[in-house]
């Protein structure tokens, strides 16, 4: 179950970071600018932020159960990387056809780029939050946490693969030619929920049996039956604890993902890297390859010996020191880059690995999925605006000169200090959290794993 379900996100992962090493390439042959870029990516969140889509997935996932919003959420991923290969390869680039500026500046290919990611970012966030409640599910009171670790560590290969991957595929064949790939990898996600839909079925089946058999335990916080009522979505929203492990999850992974966005722009203007070297795509995508190594083992630590809120709290520390190493004017070499790679690789592996698990001890199982939703909602706020203020900031305070290829050049000091400054918060909420794990007593800091 968990291979199945962790190939759907994998998958997803890829098609969300195909474009994130291309930058400069849409730049150079297409015409689009950083601020082209900034926006789609801001894209992302669009249904899922403004028109509260993801929300009413969890509220869907509460009420249908994982079966159903699972396959919509597959079918959705599905539709969306269609629309946006037919936008870059069929849609006139700005490069070809300047003048068709539809949506608040940006050139028409841009635009239905964007509409693609929006939709398949709403059915990929629906399906991530899924696929954790589904993971909570079977693995309540034993490895959770290695469990997602596993679930996290697996879409670091579809981010690996992208970052890796994508530049030689566009360079060998057609720019939209990882967003094929992607279509396709797409529709056998989907046949693959499918497949997990009968397990998961056959799971219910088992449960149901053991519950007819003893009364004592028919609510059992594992039963897929537990129906969501409107008051959840209240107790949910006035929860203090609950608050704390949003906004950390807003503000840790603003300063995580849209870096990745940014990556292979950073290693080619700062660190001497060029288009034809292999490492300038072997670089950023270091940081998902540490990550598929070491979230599991992080994981396995925290159900073995628990203090989740330690392992927060030291991962965003090591995340400032690196973003500020990024930002000083130091060592711009490409070992110094690698090294560097390495240590945010660790973070990223850090904190994700313990963050999840430490969710469903605050928030009940019946509210899960709305609790996921609204919290993914709040994440996506930051996935949105951050990619956008450093497109706009990169663009206006930023630009050094042009390269031979046409692209411009930039300095990235200031983006590197704005995600510092986001690290730093996060560290703040994390001793938030561990102040109020004190107070309530959720059992952050104790092992997932519990003996019969």
């Amino acid at each position: 179950m968990l291979l199945i379900v962790s190939l759907t996100m994998l998958f997803g992962y890829f098609l969300n970071d195909a474009m994130a090493p291309l930058m400069t390439a849409l730049q150079s042959q297409y015409g689009w600018t950083a601020g082209d870029y900034g926006f789609f990516n801001s894209s992302y969140s669009w249904l899922n932020v403004f028109c509260l889509m993801l929300i009413f997935g969890g509220i869907i996932l509460d009420k249908k159960g994982p079966r159903f919003t699972g396959t919509i959420a597959c079918a959705l991923m599905v539709v969306g990387a269609f629309v946006k290969y037919i936008a870059v390869q069929y849609v006139p680039s700005p490069a070809a056809d300047p003048g068709h500026l539809v949506f608040l500046g940006h050139h028409r290919q841009v635009v239905i780029a964007c509409i693609g990611f929006a939709v398949f970012a709403m059915g990929y966030e629906m399906c991530g939050i899924t696929v954790s409640k589904v993971i909570a599910k079977w693995f309540t009171g034993h490895e959770m946490a290695l469990a997602m670790g596993v679930q996290v560590a697996l879409c670091r290969v579809g981010s690996f693969a992208a970052m890796f991957f994508s530049p030689m595929i566009a360079k060998r064949w057609q720019m939209s030619s990882p967003l094929l790939l992607s279509c396709v990898l797409l529709c056998v996600a989907l046949l693959a929920y499918l497949v997990f839909n009968v397990m998961d079925k056959k799971l219910d089946t088992q449960l149901a049996a053991m519950r007819s058999q003893i009364v004592s335990k028919s609510s059992n916080s594992t039963s897929p039956d537990d129906g969501f009522r409107l008051s959840d979505l209240k107790a949910i929203l006035t929860s203090r604890s609950f608050w704390l492990i949003a906004l950390f999850c807003l503000i840790f992974y603003s300063s995580v993902k849209p870096f990745n966005k940014f990556s292979t722009s950073l290693m080619l203007n700062k660190y001497g890297f060029t288009d034809d070297s292999a490492f300038v795509n072997f670089v950023p995508s270091l940081l998902h390859l540490c990550s598929l190594c070491l979230t599991p083992l992080f994981g396995w630590l925290y159900d073995k010996k628990g203090h989740g809120t330690r392992f927060l709290i030291i991962g965003c520390c090591v995340l400032i020191a690196d973003m500020l190493l990024f930002a000083l004017p130091v060592f711009p070499t490409q070992g110094f880059a690698i090294v560097l790679m390495v240590v945010l690789g660790v973070a990223y592996s850090m904190v994700p690995a313990v963050f999840w698990p430490i969710i469903p001890k605050v928030i009940p199982h019946r509210r899960l999925g709305t609790g996921y939703s609204v919290i993914f909602w709040i994440q996506n706020i930051g996935l949105s605006y951050v990619p956008l203020l450093i497109g706009l900031v990169l663009d206006r305070w930023c630009i050094t000169g042009t390269s031979p290829g046409g692209a411009p050049t930039y300095d990235y000091t200031l983006p590197m200090c704005i995600f510092a400054s986001l690290a730093l918060v996060s560290v703040l909420i994390a001793t938030l959290i561990r102040r109020d794990d004190r107070k309530n007593h959720y059992g952050i800091e104790e092992p997932n794993i519990k003996k019969n």
